[in-house]
């Protein structure tokens, strides 16, 4: 089992900047990579970013150059950096982690951006 915590999400204004971060623990070798998915209301949940044990990315185009996913060197904690944040944007975003053939998900964290 992999556990995920998430923290970070919030509110801010169009063009402002939120970081979230996302604590891996539990059965956390063998990770083959860790990620952010976003949902907004009434919207399928869509992968925003995610980065491979290899250290490969992999950003959904409409965040593409305003988001980064980053981690750290343990391997265990993933970051999404959002820049020049839209509407668009708000949701709730849920770290990923994939291990083996196996999914595990966060609770989820609120980001909402006002216009």
């Amino acid at each position: 089992q992999v556990q995920l915590v998430e923290s970070g999400g919030g509110l801010v204004q169009a063009g402002g900047s939120l970081r979230l971060s996302c604590a891996a623990s539990g059965s956390i070798s063998s990770i083959n990579s860790m990620g952010w998915y976003r949902q907004a209301p009434g919207k399928q949940r869509e992968l925003v970013a995610a980065v491979t044990s290899g250290g490969s990315t992999n950003y959904a185009d409409s965040v593409k150059d305003r988001f980064t996913i980053s981690r750290d060197n343990a391997k265990t904690t993933v970051y999404l950096q959002m820049n020049g944040l839209k509407p668009e944007d708000t949701g709730v975003y849920y770290c990923h982690a994939r291990r083996l053939v196996f999914n595990y998900w966060g609770q989820g964290t609120q980001v909402t951006v006002s216009s």
